[in-house]
């Protein structure tokens, strides 16, 4: 407990509209980890730390009051919980919400990615300016707002159009057409900050086009490049407008600037010093993530990019040049991409993937022939996503590759009338004189240069593959998968030798069986399937006993995955009656962990839905027929039970009546022998004499010829 008189401090408190978007997000995870007024150190001090994060609270300078505690509202409440923030709110009413951010020292509004949040952020600075009176402690509030609100600006020299706009420039702004309540509200909070700076200072801070982590409003881009399915990444009109950008990481660190040091400038520019145009920024993109081609189409095709919404697009087009003189003179920023994306395309390639869970998956199946290599690799591949390296397919696409290359070389030399700079017909010729001294097959020296080529190529590199058979040898994996000369040489000194880690397989999975299982699979396998393929008899058992010598229990190619820690996990693929390798592949995605993909794509989520919605069809469909298969037969058995009672009851009354007549066999006889007689005459003689009065004549008869009285 605290010695009584003892002052708590308070953690200097930040609240971010919208925490869950993505320059929210961004600017909130980053302040989250740094320390309060770790800026207001010397550059000197701070060249001697990693960053600006990690500042030693012993150092003599600025005293530190711990880190940013950061709260804000979310924009969508059942999204993925953040881990960063103290406090995530879902407020009903503005007065709530006005509770909420006096209760912090810096309210930090982004207006850049939803338009909704605008009426949201005039009201926010214009309740806090009403409750200046009630401030406890000085308050700022920090207006993240857009480049385009200088859009339609004039040039300083029309002379030369190229001199770049700066903070002081920033009362003659004009904005673009669409973004005039942008404007706004950046006049609103400028004006209100004026009345009581003392109590409560307002900022607005003009951002570039944000890129990094998650990559924003590039990932349109980013994303068909990773993809791959596209021959060209598209530049929308002729691509020579000049975008303005900053990493999201160095917007947050302009942000962390502005909360430690309260500047006298309320107006700021904050781009990087780059100077590169729309055409320039997605070539970058292309080259060095996807097919390395850009097309330019009209204006109007990004309207027709689903993910680009009319703020994005008016993004993309703006033709502006601004630079960030305040920020450079008088900020103390741990800059990660101060030169700009282009300079820093492979760091923040290598951000985005992280960011996004795009880390390629790279593994490799080994195992003798008739194995099941190529069905298990071909399964993998589909649920992973990857791409399938079969050493034929590689040799053959090489080729072909080479074949281009030289009818484009010729084409080019005679339209330039120069040599080609590479001679590409030497190589083919090469490689198809060494395939006809060999009989169709090709020296390790080729395999292994187009092998290296296939790993390297941006598919590989960007989703993963997965190696079907190859290497065979230690020999070939260690040519294959080793560090190229000259590389790492510093590295490689005492050691055992490095691999290129950008093409060694992350996982690695033998697939064993006896000589027996094999051979009875393949005796087993129809004719039509073992024509012409290594299955035949004679070639796969001589495939099956080199196999055999290459892959000893001394020397294996599996030893050199050991060496290099990538150790091989064996899976038994006789153990259980297993024809559609269910249980290898389940092994191997255990191992393998989950896809690192941007999972389904539209067609596979309908396909997806469709299949859903058939199952749920035949289901119901199945459902109703087995109810109206249990009322078919409770009917039918229904029935059965009536027809049964009722044979019982027809049974019960037979019995009854031959135990009547039973009984009455004495009655009969005795009436036979004492009554009928009698009777018959009686009935006779009435007959006869047909009387006025039947009943009693026969009454009379009876009584007068009864024998018992004669």
């Amino acid at each position: 407990m605290a010695a009584a008189g003892e002052k708590t401090v308070r953690p200097k408190r930040i609240f971010i509209n919208q925490i869950d978007s993505f320059v929210g997000k961004n600017i909130g995870k980053y302040l989250s980890g740094c320390i309060v007024g770790a800026t207001l150190e010397q550059p000197a001090e701070e060249a001697e730390e990693d960053d600006n994060k990690s500042v030693n609270e012993d150092t003599p300078s600025k005293p530190k009051e711990g880190l940013f505690q950061i709260v804000g509202t979310l924009s969508n409440p059942n999204g993925k919980k953040l881990n960063f923030p103290a406090e995530t709110y879902t407020v009903s009413s503005r007065e709530e919400l006005l509770g909420r951010l006096l209760e912090c020292d810096v309210i930090v509004y982004n207006i850049t990615e939803d338009i909704s949040q605008l009426d949201d952020a005039s009201w926010a600075v214009s309740a806090l300016h009403t409750e200046i009176d009630n401030f406890e402690n000085p308050k700022m509030f920090i207006l993240i707002s857009t480049i385009l609100t200088w859009a339609r600006s004039k040039p300083i020299d029309p002379d030369d159009p190229d001199i770049p706009f700066t903070e002081d420039d920033y009362r003659r702004r004009k904005c673009h057409m669409n973004f005039k309540d942008h404007l706004a509200v950046e006049k609103l909070a400028i004006k209100l900050g004026k009345s009581n700076k003392g109590k409560f200072s307002t900022y607005v801070v003009a951002s570039g086009l944000p890129y990094g982590a998650e990559e924003g409003i590039l990932h349109t881009f980013f994303r068909e490049a990773w993809l791959g399915e596209t021959p060209a990444l598209q530049v929308f009109g002729d691509g020579s407008n000049y975008i303005p950008l900053i990493h999201i990481s160095d917007l947050a660190g302009v942000v962390q600037n502005i909360a430690d040091q309260r500047p006298r400038t309320h107006y700021l520019v904050a781009v990087d010093d780059s100077v590169h145009t729309f055409e320039e920024i997605v070539k970058c993109i292309s080259t060095n993530l996807g097919p390395g081609k850009i097309q330019k189409v009209p204006k109007e095709n990004a309207f027709l990019k689903k993910y680009l919404k009319q703020l994005d697009i008016d993004y993309l087009l703006v033709n502006l040049r601004l630079e960030a003189v305040f920020l450079k003179e008088n900020f103390n920023i741990s800059w990660v991409t101060q030169t700009g994306l282009v300079e820093n395309i492979e760091l923040v390639i290598k951000e985005y993937k992280q960011t996004r869970g795009l880390l390629p998956i790279r593994i490799c199946i080994l195992g003798p022939p008739a194995v099941g290599k190529t069905t298990v690799a071909e399964l993998i591949c589909k649920h992973y996503k990857l791409h399938h390296i079969k050493i034929k397919d590689v040799i053959t696409d090489a080729i072909e590759k080479l074949e281009r290359l030289v009818k484009a070389s010729e084409e080019e030399e005679e339209e330039e009338g120069e040599e080609p700079t590479e001679n590409w017909q030497e190589l083919l010729d090469s490689v198809k004189e060494n395939m006809d001294q060999n009989g169709g097959r090709l020296d390790d020296t080729y395999v292994i240069k187009f092998m290296r080529e296939k790993l390297k190529s941006m598919p590989c590199q960007n989703q993963g593959y997965v190696l079907d058979g190859y290497p065979k040898t230690y020999e070939q994996a260690k040519e294959l998968f080793n560090v190229e000369e000259g590389e790492e040489e510093e590295e490689s000194r005492g050691k055992a030798p490095p691999f290129d880690k950008t093409i060694t397989p992350d996982f690695v999975f033998s697939l064993d069986a006896s000589d027996d299982f094999l051979k009875n699979r393949v005796i087993n396998l129809p004719e039509n399937v073992v024509v012409g393929t290594h299955y035949a008899q004679d070639r796969f058992l001589r495939s099956l006993a080199m196999f055999r010598d290459l892959n000893t229990e001394d020397e294996t190619v599996l030893n050199y995955f050991d060496e290099a820690e990538i150790h091989p996990l064996h899976i038994d693929v006789t153990k259980d009656d297993d024809p559609h390798y269910k249980d290898v592949v389940k092994q191997i995605c255990k191992a393998v962990g989950e896809p690192r993909n941007y999972g389904l794509t539209p067609e596979e989520l309908a396909e997806q839905e469709l299949k859903a919605s058939e199952q749920s069809l035949a289901l119901e469909a199945e459902r109703k027929a087995e109810l109206e298969r249990k009322e078919a037969e409770e009917a039918a058995e229904k029935v059965a039970r009536w027809e049964e009672w009722n044979r019982r009851l027809d049974e019960v009354k037979r019995q009854e009546q031959e135990l009547l007549e039973a009984q009455s066999v004495p009655l009969r006889n005795y009436l036979m022998k004492n009554v009928m007689p009698t009777l018959m005459q009686g009935l006779n003689e009435c007959c006869k004499i047909r009387p006025h009065d039947p009943v009693d004549f026969l009454a009379e008869y009876i009584f007068r010829n009864n024998p018992q009285t004669e």
